[in-house]
């Protein structure tokens, strides 16, 4: 789900360029309020494990991969903000250091892979977790998230790629391949966080945050 360079317009670029900065603006703030000392460690360690989780990739063979995403699982552990900060941190290394996806169409890959699960997967999780075991909630949360992101990603390629392109089989290729890695990331989201919550709990910001009724 990384873009890469010269696939999208310029015009959306810039308009991925303004929504992420814009979006990254706002965690930076929410996180300097409610991150605690003690989360930093584990946003690194969280960062480093989604950097490899993000690694086995599947080619669309439109210029891009389908992979595991991982902002719910960041969201859960680490809030919305500083678990959108860590998915963007990555976000950045992926291109930078690996390859994988463009400079200029970061924004976009920000805004798909951090901001989605944190503006709209995190009050979905705090909704689902009033009513089933937090550790479904996440595992719920981290399928709507990838897919929602996949639709948007989808919009994105279609509408706004910078040559002619069969629209239906990207479209059919993306949905398609996102739909099974969001079944595989519910399942692992969920497990990783009930295994978390049954040895430190502390560690779960979404358990932390007191639920209201």
């Amino acid at each position: 789900m990384h873009i890469p360079d010269g696939f999208l317009s310029g015009e959306a670029a810039a308009i991925g360029a303004v929504a992420g900065i814009a979006g990254v603006a706002v965690c930076l703030r929410g996180a300097k309020r409610s991150a605690r000392e003690r989360d930093l460690p584990l946003a690194g360690l969280a960062a480093a494990f989604f950097v490899v989780g993000e690694a086995p990739l599947v080619p669309l063979g439109v210029g891009t991969q389908a992979h595991l995403l991982g902002g719910a699982l960041a969201v859960t552990l680490l809030g919305p903000y500083l678990g959108a900060l860590t998915i963007t941190v990555v976000c950045l290394i992926q291109p930078l250091i690996f390859g994988d996806g463009g400079i200029t169409t970061l924004g976009l890959t920000v805004t798909n892979l951090a901001l989605i699960p944190a503006f709209a997967g995190y009050p979905l999780l705090l909704t689902l977790r009033r009513a089933i075991p937090l550790w479904v909630a996440a595992g719920i949360t981290a399928v709507v998230s990838v897919l929602l992101a996949a639709v948007v990603f989808t919009l994105e390629v279609t509408e706004f790629a910078a040559h002619r392109i069969d629209k239906s089989a990207i479209a059919a290729s993306t949905l398609g391949s996102y739909a099974v890695v969001a079944a595989v990331e519910g399942v692992l989201t969920a497990l990783i966080v009930r295994g978390i919550l049954a040895l430190r709990p502390d560690l779960v910001h979404a358990y932390r945050k007191k639920v209201v009724t």
